[in-house]
């Protein structure tokens, strides 16, 4: 338990100079969901690729591990992100599954790659479908060996322990010719619909939906805009524990960095309001980081908030937030190639929580 030792000591330290900062910054202990400020102290990173957790690819490496989704169940962490190797064409890009107990462990354990098609296909997000009682992977994908066009994809797995068990990627709907097909798709459930959010990388996040009963063949109505906005890619909706609220994290551009933006809505139908939507006035970016000066990242991309259960509702906690997240620093994130960024995985938690 020594790790522990030492992490919990070094959260304490900043902890307690975020408390002294904050006696001359009062606004900082107000609701953050009232006044959109919002402090965050980041850990270090608790994954990176490792090729000897990684399934053998001498001929090709590993490169990146992103996009992740995780939930905690029956005492363990489950975890799924998007693989990146080093090569051009199928097979560049997979889902891996990770298990752990506790966080510190996550280095020690052995990655498994789904076994579901060699084209192009990631950003997955999971959770527990409680009407059908199996799990559900949502993901893009795309597979010409079935004629299956790219757009929003699941799988389904009655045992989320075992890898090899998921099935084949179907469509949630087949994109119309011409449509924008979007990426970064996520479902979030209320007690009548299943919503399907995605963005388009031009500013524009959109919604489809059907009726819960329906999910997840639909029918599904026609996507449309739900919010527009200075945003860029990967909008995640949750529901926030006793406000009657939903909160999306959404990623941003600036400053040749990623950062996050907030937005509020009482309904999965919207309005979105701005809560902390602001170069400025952040969610998350270097600006309100109180410990930014000893972090490894300067981007904060592709954020999934830790859930207070598993199900379809994916509800947080509002009073303590902690966030998991690709981050990168400036070298490796202002390469030219997008695609050699050595991303990695570590956790914010929100200040005062």
């Amino acid at each position: 338990m020594a790790w522990l030792r030492t992490e919990m000591a070094w959260l304490r330290t900043w902890v307690l100079m975020g408390a002294v900062m904050g006696m001359a910054c009062p606004s900082w202990s107000a609701d953050p969901f009232q006044t959109g400020d919002f402090r965050w102290t980041v850990t270090r990173p608790f994954l990176s690729v490792n090729a000897q957790r990684f399934p053998p690819s001498e001929d090709h490496p590993w490169l990146a591990i992103k996009d992740p989704s995780i939930v905690r169940h029956d005492g363990r962490w489950h975890l799924f992100c998007t693989l990146r190797k080093q090569i051009e064409g199928d097979g560049r890009i997979r889902i891996g599954y990770l298990s752990f107990e506790d966080w510190d462990d996550a280095v020690d354990a052995d990655w498994s790659v789904l076994d579901l098609t060699m084209g192009y296909h990631g950003a997955p997000q999971i959770f527990f479908f409680e009407p059908h009682q199996t799990w559900y992977l949502v993901y893009q994908a795309e597979d010409s060996t079935r004629e299956l066009k790219y757009g929003p994809c699941y799988s389904t797995n009655p045992d989320i322990t075992n890898p090899a068990g998921w099935t084949l990627p179907e469509p949630l709907y087949v994109v119309k010719e011409g449509a924008r097909a979007g990426l970064d798709y996520w479902v979030i459930c209320d007690d009548a619909n299943a919503y399907l959010f995605f963005t388009t990388l031009d500013g524009h996040m959109w919604r489809s939906r059907t009726a819960i009963d329906r999910f997840p063949s639909g029918p599904w109505t026609d996507p449309t805009v739900a919010l527009k906005a200075d945003l860029f890619e990967a909008s995640h909706t949750y529901s926030l524990h006793g406000r009657n609220q939903f909160l999306t994290v959404v990623e941003a551009q600036g400053d040749q960095r990623r950062y996050f933006k907030g937005f509020l809505a009482d309904s999965l139908d919207g309005p979105w309001k701005p809560l902390a939507a602001t170069p400025k006035h952040p969610l998350v970016s270097p600006k309100n980081v109180v410990n930014q000066s000893d972090s490894w990242s300067t981007s904060y991309s592709h954020g999934e908030f830790i859930r207070m259960g598993i199900n379809e509702h994916l509800e947080v906690d509002p009073n303590g937030l902690e966030l998991l997240f690709q981050g990168a620093n400036d070298q490796e994130y202002r390469q030219p190639d997008y695609g050699q960024i050595r991303w990695r995985l570590g956790r914010l938690m929100l200040q005062g929580s």
